[in-house]
C-alpha cells in the first residue's frame, strides 16, 4: 500500500494576495505617519497638508473635471513620446548592434547627449518649438530614447552565435533570421528597457510642462506652487505617480503575454 501524500500548497498563488496585503498595510502606515506629522507637528497646511486636506482637494478638482483634462494631456504627451522614442531607438539600436562601424561613429555622440541634463535643454526646446504639445512630445522621446536603445543593442548582441550559425545552415533568409531568432531572443531585454522608458516618459512630459505650458499635470503643480495650494501640488504628484504606475503596468502585462514561454512551469 502506498501512503497518501498531501500535495504541497501552491505558494505562487498566495504570493499576489500576500503582496496586496503588505502593500495595503504599508499604505496605511504611511498615511497614519503623514497624518500624525501634519497634526502633531503644528505645520500649516500650505507647508504640509494632511491626507484629509489632500483628499478634499482631490474631490474638488475631480468634480470640476480639471484633474481629468490635465491628466489626459500629460498622458497623451507621454504616450506619443514613448511610442516615437521607442520606435526610433529600436531601429537605431538594431543598426548599431549589427554594425561596429556605425557604433564607433555614433557612440560618442549618444553618450555625450546623456551627459546633458534634460532640465537644461528643455527650456531651449520650448523656445525653439513653442510651448505646445510638440515640444513636450520631443522631450519625452529624448528621455525614452537612450534606455531603449541600450537595451536593444544588448538584446540583439546577446543572441548566441551558434544560433546564427544554425539559421545559416538552414538557409534562412535575413528576414527569417530577424523574425524567428533575433526578435524573440532580444525581446526580454528590450521590454525591460521599455518598462524604464514608460516611467521616464511621464517625467519628460512633466519637465516640459514645468518649463512652459498652460495644460497638464506639470501645469497644475506650477499653479499650486504659485498659489501656495500645497494640497493641489500633492494631488498632481499622486496623479503623476498613478500615471507612471499605469504605463509601467501596461508594459509589464504586455511582457507577461509576449514572454509566456518563459513562465511555463517545468
Amino acid at each position: 500500500m502506498f501512503a497518501h501524500i498531501e500535495p504541497m500548497p501552491n505558494l505562487t498563488k498566495r504570493a499576489p494576495s500576500l503582496r496586496l496585503i503588505l502593500g495595503l498595510v504599508a499604505a496605511a502606515l504611511f498615511l497614519a505617519g503623514w497624518q500624525l506629522t501634519a497634526r502633531l507637528g503644528g505645520l500649516p497646511s500650505f507647508i504640509l497638508p494632511s491626507p484629509a486636506d489632500v483628499w478634499t482637494r482631490f474631490l474638488l478638482v475631480l468634480a470640476d473635471g480639471s484633474l481629468l483634462s490635465h491628466t489626459l494631456v500629460t498622458l497623451t504627451e507621454a504616450l506619443t513620446g514613448l511610442l516615437a522614442g521607442a520606435v526610433f531607438a529600436t531601429l537605431m539600436g538594431y543598426l548599431i548592434a549589427r554594425s561596429r562601424v556605425l557604433e564607433n561613429l555614433l557612440s560618442p555622440y549618444l553618450v555625450a547627449s546623456q551627459a546633458i541634463p534634460l532640465v537644461a535643454i528643455a527650456p531651449l526646446l520650448v523656445i525653439w518649438f513653442g510651448p505646445g504639445m510638440f515640444s513636450k512630445f520631443l522631450i519625452c522621446a529624448l528621455i525614452v530614447f537612450f534606455p531603449v536603445l541600450v537595451n536593444t543593442v544588448v538584446g540583439v548582441r546577446a543572441v548566441p552565435a551558434a544560433l546564427h550559425d544554425l539559421m545559416t545552415s538552414l538557409r534562412a533568409s535575413r528576414a527569417q533570421s530577424l523574425l524567428k531568432l533575433e526578435v524573440p531572443a532580444a525581446l526580454p531585454v528590450f521590454l525591460g528597457g521599455l518598462r524604464i522608458g514608460a516611467t521616464l516618459s511621464v517625467i519628460g512630459a512633466v519637465v516640459g510642462e514645468l518649463v512652459g505650458s498652460d495644460r497638464g499635470l506639470g501645469f497644475l503643480v506650477n499653479v499650486g506652487r504659485g498659489q501656495y495650494d500645497t494640497a493641489l501640488v500633492f494631488v498632481a504628484v499622486f496623479a503623476l505617480i498613478a500615471l507612471a504606475l499605469t504605463l509601467y503596468g501596461i508594459v509589464a502585462l504586455a511582457e507577461k503575454k509576449l514572454l509566456v514561454w518563459q513562465n511555463v512551469e517545468r
